[in-house]
């Protein structure tokens, strides 16, 4: 369990039988009565121990609660429509038990199920705020007279003030926009932003959101960045932010300036650095990670912050 603050690693952070024989007297029995003996066994052991489904009464966690990292932040763009269990999804969250998530390509009933999974299964308590930017029934379900409502979300176990949701002038082949909150990192007020910017081929239509996005990050003395942004270190739309902020993996910069490396690591299924920990205003990482998952096609990105 974590007491305070992840430790400092400059690096990248780690993250937390066979059935032996036992000797007795050999029966000979008919399938059918072993079927029998079977049934009757489990019925048993319904009768003893309940239910099992989740959050069913009297049932334990399955796993052990773990505190909440005060000074971790986390991006994660979860996949619409992917068709994948919030059960996992929220297990993948609780591996790492960040103090702020953003959440792209979420619905509002997703992210609902994913915050009661956090509590009830693993004792992670999260604020929330949505950035919903288009109602979508083939995304999102809900009623043919109101689909339920995609975009961004953010979770935050501290409360979270001036909610903020923009969406850009111009989304692309569909609405996008960034939600940004007050809320506290490593014990200290900051501000948070989670975007999801147009779509890899449409680059023109990201390059201006960013100068949106970059134009709001300007006014803020510190600020995180985070979400998915569509774009590779080296693309050019990217620049106006990387004049503002660093990434949280100091290895990873635009291959023209004089830190800049090629050797960003990727996010995606298909081998591309979309994700991204933005940093401004004196914020730094003290450890990142990127971390590959089956429920998603890109990964879960974090960062350990000293918001000093």
């Amino acid at each position: 369990m974590s007491d305070g603050r992840a430790p400092e690693s400059g690096g990248q952070t780690p993250v937390p039988g066979s059935k032996a024989r036992v000797p007795g007297t050999e029966a000979r029995v008919s399938g059918r009565e072993a079927r029998l003996l079977t049934l009757v066994l489990l019925a048993v052991c319904v009768l003893l121990v309940g239910p099992s489904a989740p959050g069913g009464a009297g049932s334990p966690p399955p796993e052990p609660v773990r505190d909440i990292v005060p000074n971790r932040v986390m991006t994660w763009n979860i996949c619409n429509p992917c068709e994948e269990s919030n059960v996992h999804r929220a297990a993948e969250i609780a591996r790492f038990a960040p103090q702020v998530i953003g959440l792209q390509e979420a619905c509002v009933r997703d992210v609902e199920q994913i915050r009661e999974h956090l509590r009830s299964l693993h004792g992670l308590v999260y604020h929330v705020a949505y950035g919903p930017v288009l109602r979508d029934w083939s995304r999102c379900g809900g009623a043919p007279w109101r689909p339920g409502a995609y975009g961004q979300a953010l979770l935050s176990a501290a409360p979270m003030t001036d909610v903020v949701n923009t969406e850009y002038s111009d989304g692309g082949s569909e609405d996008r926009g960034h939600l940004a909150v007050t809320t506290t990192v490593d014990g200290r007020s900051v501000r948070v932003i989670n975007t999801h910017l147009a779509q890899r081929r449409q680059q023109p239509v990201r390059a201006a959101q960013i100068r949106e996005l970059a134009a709001v990050v300007s006014r803020l003395d510190r600020a995180i960045v985070l979400g998915d942004f569509n774009s590779v270190p080296d693309a050019p739309e990217l620049a106006p932010l990387w004049e503002l902020a660093e990434d949280a993996d100091p290895a990873c910069r635009p291959s023209g300036t004089d830190t800049g490396t090629s050797t960003c690591e990727t996010t995606t299924d298909w081998l591309t650095r979309f994700d991204y920990v933005f940093l401004r205003g004196g914020i730094t990482a003290l450890g990142h990670g990127v971390h590959q998952t089956r429920y998603s096609d890109h990964d879960l990105v974090h960062a350990d912050l000293d918001t000093a």
